[in-house]
């Protein structure tokens, strides 16, 4: 019986460990991101969001403009760097997503406190 409380209470303070690494892992992005990144609002999240997709569009048309039979190696280089363009950017957003998701980033607590700067 000994053994099954200890392994619970191991499982517990593990957990309860856990908890406390992922709060300071917040809070220090909380932080960080917001000190780096203060005029992060969700007019600029969507602003890379149309940014990507333009990116996108870019890619796909130079995609659907070559002459793939008779490319050559600049062309395809072109095709290249429209793409790896367009996956650096959407890299981006996702990790910007993926920040906004663990609670890094809150748009509605920016668009107070730029409020209370500005007045």
């Amino acid at each position: 019986m000994t053994g099954v409380m200890d392994d619970r209470a191991h499982m517990l303070a593990h957990r309860r460990f856990m908890e406390e690494v992922e709060m300071a892992v917040r809070a220090a992005n909380q932080e960080i991101i917001g000190h780096k990144l203060p005029q992060l609002d969700r007019k600029a999240f969507f602003r890379l969001a149309v940014s990507i997709a333009r990116l996108r569009a870019n890619y796909l048309d130079a995609v659907m403009s070559l002459d793939w039979d008779h490319a050559d190696a600049d062309a395809v280089a072109r095709v290249q760097e429209r793409r790896t363009t367009f996956e650096e950017a959407r890299a981006g957003f996702e990790a910007l997503q993926h920040a906004f998701e663990r609670g890094y980033i809150s748009f509605e607590s920016r668009r107070k406190a730029n409020a209370d700067r500005h007045g």
